[in-house]
Protein backbone atom coordinates (compact mmCIF):
# COMPACT_ATOMS: atom_id res chain seq x y z
CA UNK A 1 0.00 0.00 0.00
CA UNK A 2 1.36 3.37 -1.05
CA UNK A 3 -0.37 6.48 0.27
CA UNK A 4 0.18 9.97 -1.15
CA UNK A 5 -0.80 13.40 0.11
CA UNK A 6 0.24 16.54 1.91
CA UNK A 7 1.03 16.90 5.61
CA UNK A 8 -1.31 18.84 7.88
CA UNK A 9 0.70 19.34 11.04
CA UNK A 10 -0.39 19.39 14.67
CA UNK A 11 1.56 19.37 17.92
CA UNK A 12 1.66 17.12 20.96
CA UNK A 13 -1.28 15.87 23.00
CA UNK A 14 -4.03 16.08 20.40
CA UNK A 15 -6.93 14.53 22.30
CA UNK A 16 -10.08 12.80 21.12
CA UNK A 17 -11.87 16.00 22.18
CA UNK A 18 -9.69 17.99 19.76
CA UNK A 19 -10.52 15.45 17.05
CA UNK A 20 -14.28 15.12 17.69
CA UNK A 21 -15.32 18.02 19.96
CA UNK A 22 -17.65 17.00 22.78
CA UNK A 23 -20.10 19.82 22.01
CA UNK A 24 -21.05 17.84 18.88
CA UNK A 25 -21.80 14.68 20.86
CA UNK A 26 -25.38 14.84 19.57
CA UNK A 27 -24.02 14.08 16.06
CA UNK A 28 -22.46 10.75 17.02
CA UNK A 29 -25.16 8.87 15.10
CA UNK A 30 -24.53 11.05 12.03
CA UNK A 31 -20.82 10.60 11.42
CA UNK A 32 -20.80 12.45 8.09
CA UNK A 33 -22.10 15.54 9.86
CA UNK A 34 -19.71 15.04 12.80
CA UNK A 35 -16.82 14.77 10.32
CA UNK A 36 -17.47 18.37 9.27
CA UNK A 37 -16.06 19.35 12.68
CA UNK A 38 -12.98 17.10 12.64
CA UNK A 39 -10.05 18.68 14.49
CA UNK A 40 -11.70 22.11 14.50
CA UNK A 41 -10.57 22.83 18.07
CA UNK A 42 -6.94 22.24 17.03
CA UNK A 43 -7.26 23.92 13.61
CA UNK A 44 -10.56 25.64 12.73
CA UNK A 45 -9.68 25.40 9.01
CA UNK A 46 -8.79 21.71 8.94
CA UNK A 47 -11.88 20.48 7.07
CA UNK A 48 -11.49 23.28 4.51
CA UNK A 49 -7.89 22.42 3.69
CA UNK A 50 -7.84 18.61 3.92
CA UNK A 51 -7.98 16.81 0.59
CA UNK A 52 -8.48 13.08 -0.01
CA UNK A 53 -5.33 11.19 0.92
CA UNK A 54 -3.73 13.94 3.03
CA UNK A 55 -1.94 13.09 6.26
CA UNK A 56 -2.61 14.28 9.77
CA UNK A 57 0.84 14.67 11.34
CA UNK A 58 1.01 14.88 15.12
CA UNK A 59 3.61 14.91 17.82
CA UNK A 60 3.59 12.87 21.00
CA UNK A 61 0.53 11.21 22.56
CA UNK A 62 -1.84 11.64 19.62
CA UNK A 63 -5.40 10.53 20.43
CA UNK A 64 -5.23 10.72 24.21
CA UNK A 65 -8.47 10.91 26.14
CA UNK A 66 -11.65 8.92 25.88
CA UNK A 67 -11.77 5.64 24.03
CA UNK A 68 -14.58 6.61 21.65
CA UNK A 69 -14.23 5.24 18.15
CA UNK A 70 -15.73 8.42 16.71
CA UNK A 71 -12.32 10.12 16.70
CA UNK A 72 -10.55 7.88 14.15
CA UNK A 73 -13.80 7.41 12.21
CA UNK A 74 -14.26 11.14 11.58
CA UNK A 75 -10.60 11.54 10.64
CA UNK A 76 -11.08 8.81 8.05
CA UNK A 77 -14.39 10.27 6.85
CA UNK A 78 -12.73 13.66 6.36
CA UNK A 79 -10.54 12.04 3.68
CA UNK A 80 -7.31 11.56 5.62
CA UNK A 81 -5.13 8.75 4.23
CA UNK A 82 -3.21 8.11 7.48
CA UNK A 83 -2.18 9.66 10.77
CA UNK A 84 1.54 9.98 11.48
CA UNK A 85 2.71 10.76 15.01
CA UNK A 86 5.68 10.26 17.29
CA UNK A 87 3.49 8.29 19.70
CA UNK A 88 -0.19 7.38 19.99
CA UNK A 89 -2.52 6.70 22.85
CA UNK A 90 -2.88 2.91 22.62
CA UNK A 91 -6.70 2.82 22.51
CA UNK A 92 -6.74 5.41 19.70
CA UNK A 93 -4.15 3.41 17.78
CA UNK A 94 -6.16 0.20 17.94
CA UNK A 95 -9.47 1.94 17.23
CA UNK A 96 -7.89 3.52 14.14
CA UNK A 97 -6.78 0.14 12.79
CA UNK A 98 -10.22 -1.29 13.59
CA UNK A 99 -11.95 1.40 11.50
CA UNK A 100 -9.42 1.08 8.66
CA UNK A 101 -7.36 4.22 9.30
CA UNK A 102 -3.59 3.67 9.00
CA UNK A 103 -1.59 5.03 11.95
CA UNK A 104 2.20 5.27 11.82
CA UNK A 105 4.67 6.01 14.60
CA UNK A 106 7.65 7.90 13.22
CA UNK A 107 9.84 10.97 13.70
CA UNK A 108 7.36 13.65 12.69
CA UNK A 109 9.77 16.42 13.68
CA UNK A 110 11.23 16.20 10.17
CA UNK A 111 7.86 16.79 8.49
CA UNK A 112 6.50 20.32 8.00
CA UNK A 113 3.05 21.64 7.19
CA UNK A 114 2.33 21.18 3.49
CA UNK A 115 5.13 18.69 2.78
CA UNK A 116 4.17 16.24 0.04
CA UNK A 117 4.60 12.68 1.27
CA UNK A 118 4.51 9.13 -0.04
CA UNK A 119 4.02 6.47 2.64
CA UNK A 120 4.93 2.85 1.97
CA UNK A 121 3.08 0.91 4.67
CA UNK A 122 4.51 -2.52 3.87
CA UNK A 123 8.09 -1.30 3.63
CA UNK A 124 8.05 1.07 6.58
CA UNK A 125 9.26 4.17 4.80
CA UNK A 126 8.10 7.69 4.07
CA UNK A 127 9.38 9.76 1.17
CA UNK A 128 9.20 13.48 1.82
CA UNK A 129 9.00 14.66 -1.78
CA UNK A 130 9.17 18.33 -0.75
CA UNK A 131 12.49 17.95 1.07
CA UNK A 132 13.95 15.00 -0.83
CA UNK A 133 14.32 13.05 2.43
CA UNK A 134 13.30 9.61 3.56
CA UNK A 135 12.10 8.46 6.98
CA UNK A 136 11.64 4.95 8.24
CA UNK A 137 9.21 3.37 10.68
CA UNK A 138 8.47 -0.13 11.91
CA UNK A 139 6.37 -1.72 9.15
CA UNK A 140 2.76 -2.42 10.05
CA UNK A 141 2.36 -6.13 10.91
CA UNK A 142 0.80 -8.32 8.21
CA UNK A 143 -2.46 -9.04 10.02
CA UNK A 144 -2.99 -5.31 10.63
CA UNK A 145 -2.25 -4.52 6.99
CA UNK A 146 -4.91 -7.04 5.95
CA UNK A 147 -7.43 -5.37 8.26
CA UNK A 148 -6.56 -1.96 6.76
CA UNK A 149 -6.68 -3.24 3.18
CA UNK A 150 -10.12 -4.75 3.78
CA UNK A 151 -11.53 -1.49 5.20
CA UNK A 152 -11.35 -2.20 8.93
CA UNK A 153 -12.06 -4.98 11.40
CA UNK A 154 -15.81 -5.26 10.72
CA UNK A 155 -15.21 -5.66 6.97
CA UNK A 156 -12.41 -8.14 7.68
CA UNK A 157 -14.67 -10.27 9.89
CA UNK A 158 -17.52 -10.15 7.35
CA UNK A 159 -15.14 -11.27 4.63
CA UNK A 160 -13.52 -14.09 6.58
CA UNK A 161 -16.43 -14.98 8.90
CA UNK A 162 -13.99 -15.31 11.79
CA UNK A 163 -11.23 -13.53 13.62
CA UNK A 164 -7.85 -14.98 12.79
CA UNK A 165 -4.72 -13.29 14.02
CA UNK A 166 -1.60 -14.44 12.27
CA UNK A 167 1.85 -12.88 12.20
Amino acid sequence: MVLKGKAIKFGDDISTDHIAPGRYFHLRSNLKELAKHTLEDADPNFVKKVEPGDFVVGGKNFGLGSSREHAPRVIKLSGVGAVLAQTFARIFYRNAINVGLPVIECDTGKIDEGDQLEVYLEEGRIKNLTKGEELTFAPIPGFMLRILQEGGLSAHIRKHKEIRIEP
